[in-house]
Order: C-alpha cells, then structure tokens, then sequence
C-alpha cells in the first residue's frame, strides 16, 4: 500500500507550537520519517520546533528545486509508492498555498496517492477573518510589482476589480518593502476603500488594524519595516 502525503503546517514567526498547532497535526508530524520542504534549513528548524523526536541527521528531508520536471516530481514521491507516509512543508504556514508544492500535491492526486491537510496557521485566512471584510468573495494576488508604476497600476486595476465584484483583494510583499507598497496604496486608492494591515501574525507583536484610506492618510503611519504583513483592500465606493 502506499504511504500518505501530509500537508504539514508550521510556524509563522517564533511562537511555541502549542499555540497555532492541534496536538493531532504535531503528533502526526512527529511520526513521519521523510519530508519534502520548500527549505531544508528552515524545514530543519520546524521540525525541533515541533519536538520531533528522531535525530534531525536520521530524517530524509528533501528540498523542492526551483526548476520542476516530472521526473524529479516523481522521485520526490518515491517514498510514498514505498509505503512511507511523506510530510509536506512550506517555508511557512500552510504547504499547496501560495507555495510550489502545490505541483507535488497535484502528481499524488494524479498518481493515487492520498492526501491529507493538516490544522495550522495560514496568514491569509487569519488575516481575512480579523479584517471585517468580504469573507464570501475574495481573492490572493501574491506580490505585486516592486516598481512605479507598475505597482500603482496594478493597485488600481484590482481596487477596480474589487468594486465590480466586491471582492476583498489579498496581498503581500517582501518586508522591507512593506512601506512602500502602503504608501502607493495611500496614493493610488479612493478615500472611501477599506484596508486592512495584518502584521506579525500569531506572534506577541501582532498588530491588525483596518481604515478607509481617508483615514489612513491622516493618522500616523504603522510601523511596518521588515515585518510579515498581509495587505487587504475592498472597494466601498
């Protein structure tokens, strides 16, 4: 028989993992024996973070490549056609979103294998919840264009889509460029457009604060400098 894939969540930041895992999803991961991560020394750091209890020398961790082809994608899954259940990690949060193992999760369908999601933090849902905005209709665009003016194009182009559809538009960036994009989103939205800003999630610096840009522009500006952030607009005009 072969094994199952586990879709493992894990930290989002350094916070002990009784408080964003079930004991169920860490019991499980502790049992499994071969892993395929998005970063071997970040998934190495996870796995102590969860207690694993096997020498970290003694677990086969595989690293996901940046270029796929089908038959490293079916060599990462040998050990699954070998009876061994295989644990999939993300860099953090939540494995097969906004993350390329989904193309693995994708072969395991196509191959017969089973696939089981585990409970864990994901920021774009925890952001979705505590923002107050459109939870029916919503939609993540990943990074946006670093430059000008792309970047405000492209803000415009999915507040414009968010007033059609009133739809709540999920976003993110590299931190240390987090100032940047909410002062283009300042510049470019209507006054009357919610944003929320979704910081530091599951961690004691946690921060959630939402506003119409109106009053976002003239309130002081949070500190957002190289902290994870989770942006969300939703059109109000």
């Amino acid at each position: 028989m072969p094994g199952t894939l586990y879709l493992l969540p894990t930290q989002l930041g350094d916070t002990l993992w009784p408080a964003v895992l079930p004991t169920g999803s860490q019991a499980i991961a502790c049992r499994l024996q071969h892993f395929v991560v998005e970063n071997a020394k970040t998934a190495r750091a996870a796995l102590k973070w969860l207690e694993h209890p096997t020498p970290l020398r003694e677990i086969s961790i595989e690293q996901l490549p940046e270029a796929f082809t089908q038959i490293e994608i079916d060599r990462l899954l040998n050990p699954l056609h070998a009876g061994h259940d295989l644990g999939l990690m993300s860099e953090a949060g939540c494995p097969g979103v906004a993350d390329p193992g989904a193309l693995l999760v994708r072969r395991a369908h196509e191959t017969g294998i089973d696939v089981k999601p585990l409970v864990g933090p994901s920021s774009l849902l925890l952001a979705l919840m505590a923002s107050g905005l459109d939870g029916q209709r919503f939609a993540f665009h990943g990074y946006l264009p670093a430059r000008e003016p792309e970047r405000s194009k492209r803000i415009s182009e999915l507040e414009e889509e968010s007033r059609r559809k009133q739809q709540t538009q999920l976003f993110i960036e590299t931190p240390y460029r987090n100032t940047a994009l909410f002062n283009a989103l300042l510049a470019a939205c209507h006054p009357e457009t919610l944003l929320c800003l979704a910081c530091d999630l599951t961690l004691p610096s946690e921060t959630i604060a939402m506003n119409r840009v109106s009053i976002w522009r003239r309130s002081p500006h949070p500190d957002l400098d190289r902290r994870p952030t989770v942006f969300l607009l939703l059109s109000a005009r």
